[in-house]
């Protein structure tokens, strides 16, 4: 399972702290409005509200800006009428991809993703296609440094937990998305700090490929994430501690 999720766990954490937190806080933003309208305005209530308004604070997003995309939501402010869609095609070398977006206008969309994986040698596949190879569940990230990983195993098997991976630069923790919140709620009492908790598509299996065209799979990855629309990008591409380094030393 380990692999995409890390990487952009990653790239996001870096996101929040460099010249793009504008375009950062936009998608947030819309995540929150997307979850408020579906579900409701009280994240007590609304477990996807409060999972968007955790990573908005997370990525210190202000206070109004919060309260300002909840009523956006709940429709007590006017705002863009956004859909969510989610695309899905194949990058170079068979690897499956899922391009989830929130936008206002879906033609322009299409040709924006349509126009990356064609550039990049990868192509758009039909609705189905792709997306049986992917899971919906419950992530938890965790930085390594500092805690205890039979604590952290045991916690999160404990609680629901269905599958703890451990690496260099993170703990990733995954669980049914009925476990998801008890999970969560479990390493939190504990004082653990949790890096990232999301609802995500898991590959259920990874395709592993050599280093020159993992980096190049990578590259049409992280072009994808940049177009304005997308919210998140999924892949069966596994992605080592190495090759990450070194693709994160050259970006």
């Amino acid at each position: 399972m380990s692999g995409h999720n890390k990487w952009s766990t990653i790239k996001h954490k870096k996101a929040a702290q460099d010249a793009k937190r504008g375009q950062l806080f936009t998608r947030l933003a819309r995540e929150i409005v997307i979850a408020a309208r579906e579900g409701g305005g009280d994240p007590e209530a609304n477990f996807s509200l409060r999972l968007a308004i955790d990573k908005a604070r997370a990525a210190n997003m202000p206070k109004e800006n919060i309260e300002r995309s909840i009523k956006r939501g709940t429709g007590e402010l006017k705002g863009e009428e956004l859909v969510e869609v989610v695309y899905e095609g194949y990058a170079p070398h068979g690897v499956a991809v899922l391009v989830q977006v929130l936008t206002d206008n879906k033609n322009r969309t299409v040709s924006e993703v349509r126009r990356v994986f064609t550039r990049q040698g990868g192509a758009m596949a039909d609705a189905g296609a792709v997306a049986w190879q992917f899971e919906r569940k419950g992530y938890i990230a965790i930085a390594p440094d500092g805690v205890d990983q039979d604590t952290i195993f045991e916690l999160a098997v404990e609680a629901g937990a269905e599958d703890v991976v451990f690496s260099n630069d993170m703990i990733e923790i995954f669980a049914e998305v009925a476990n998801f919140q008890a999970v969560r709620q479990a390493l939190e009492n504990s004082g653990i700090q949790v890096e990232t908790a999301e609802l995500s598509m898991i590959p259920k299996t990874t395709l592993q490929l050599g280093e020159k065209e993992t980096t190049q799979v990578m590259g049409v990855i992280e072009a994808l994430e940049e177009l304005d629309d997308t919210q998140q990008v999924y892949s069966n591409l596994y992605i080592s501690d190495e090759i990450l380094a070194k693709y994160e030393a050259a970006s």
